[in-house]
């Protein structure tokens, strides 16, 4: 009987191993989705509308999932980052058109996350100013990058994704009416209102953002280096796996950040957050000191996860574009140009506050130009990806395909939509 307990309890973590070796650059791409300025968008919906925007996490799931698994097969069928795929196959015009775009995206990204953690540790340490915590963050993060290889950084940021599940504990801690969010799940909530769509908008720009697109396909390019570079229908299904699992735990977060929002401050009539600090400290009268405290950590850990994939995303756009040496294995003297452009990238968001651009102002200017670049990236990748010549057998399925431009649809909507809420 104790032998059998032991054999079952040693099979048990083998499989636990196992499952854990396949998750990796999905499941980090997933988890990155859920950073401080994503976290302040689904706070608004939560503390704004209650819990009637849940219902988003289960639309944008496989929408997220099918995009994210598309980018993830361009890299290991082509075994080059999508960059490199568009300078070798498409009019150049495209690529630095997508790069314009993304330098000045990813930059005001990077300033509100680095803005958002340092306000939010503020709160944790009053006595220690909010730049102080940026310029300490921004320091701990340049030296992780360069120091770090991309297995060892990998296995950071695969750890710090623990962090994200703190936000499954916080509607433990209160009352939360289950049947009513069960409801507000299933059945779609829409209010004919200028807010509650701008509120829908912000949501789908926050979960489908391109640079996770070029994130994930380069990531697959460096998780499969030392591998063998044979594609079969394992590797593919083993792919699958892991993006369907990282876009799934990125939903679940969403789901509780808007639960707990919507549970707490909207129904004590706390309606309108700004910043992820002024969810975290309208939680600690009406949840307590835990509930404040694990929104907190929750805040910086995120923000440790996803930076790193914004600026390592930016200096593989620049340097597949001009052909400088890559990769996070690199030392630095092996690939200064990919090193320097993570430096002045994080360098210039922490000086965003120096400039007078608050962290809400750099999400709009961040919303509006992922919502203008999304749709026409998802176009590029659903050309890609029905490509023989640059996918050989490997193009999309009818699924895909349908997912694919239901995903191009919406956010072809969103965008007119985004621009009309900006500025009309």
């Amino acid at each position: 009987m104790i032998y059998r307990m032991k054999k079952k309890d040693k099979k048990e973590k083998l499989n636990f191993k196992k499952v854990l070796g396949l998750l990796g650059p999905g499941l980090i791409t997933g988890a990155s989705d859920d950073d401080p300025s994503g976290i302040a968008t689904y706070s608004q919906a939560g503390a704004g509308f209650g819990m009637a925007t849940l219902w988003t996490a289960l639309i944008t799931f496989p929408l997220m999932a099918a995009i994210q698994e598309m980018c993830a097969r361009i890299g290991i069928v082509t075994n080059e980052g999508l960059t490199g795929t568009l300078k070798k196959h498409y009019p150049k015009w495209i690529l630095y058109t997508m790069m314009g775009f993304s330098f000045p995206a990813i930059v005001l990204n990077i300033g509100a996350d680095i803005q958002g953690m340092g306000a939010v540790a503020n709160l944790l340490y009053p006595g220690i100013p909010t730049f102080a915590f940026s310029i300490i963050i921004t320091a701990i993060l340049m030296f992780c990058i360069i120091k770090f290889s991309y297995r060892k950084l990998a296995a950071i940021l695969k750890w710090l994704c623990i962090t994200l599940f703190l936000y499954l504990i916080v509607p433990f801690l209160v009352h939360t009416d289950w049947p009513f969010v069960l409801k507000s799940t299933v059945i779609p909530t829409i209010q004919l209102n200028k807010e509650f769509f701008a509120i829908l908008t912000a949501i789908l720009g926050t979960t489908i953002s391109p640079y996770l697109f070029f994130w994930q396909t380069t990531m697959e390019v460096e998780d499969r280096k030392g591998k063998s570079l044979i594609v079969n229908k394992k590797v593919i299904n083993e792919m699958k796996f892991d993006v369907d699992f990282g876009m799934l735990s990125s939903n679940i977060v969403m789901f509780f950040i808007i639960l707990t929002t919507g549970t707490v401050l909207f129904s004590s009539g706390i309606t309108h957050i700004d910043t992820v600090e002024q969810a975290a400290k309208a939680l600690e009268p009406i949840a307590g000191k835990l509930a404040y405290i694990i929104f907190a950590v929750g805040v910086i850990g995120t923000g440790f996860l996803a930076i790193p994939v914004l600026a390592g995303t930016l200096s593989y756009i620049l340097a597949e574009t001009f052909g400088w040496k890559q990769g996070l294995d690199k030392k630095f003297h092996e690939a200064k140009g990919f090193y320097t452009t993570v430096i002045i990238s994080l360098l210039l968001g922490v000086s965003l506050s120096l400039l007078g651009i608050s962290p809400i102002q750099a999400l709009i200017y961040t919303a509006v130009l992922y919502g203008v670049t999304a749709p026409v990236m998802i176009a590029v990748i659903l050309h890609i990806c029905n490509n023989k010549k640059v996918m050989k057998t490997y193009t999309n399925s009818k699924l895909s395909n349908t997912l694919g431009f239901i995903t191009l649809i919406l956010m072809t909507i969103s965008a007119f939509a985004l621009l009309y809420f900006q500025f009309l």
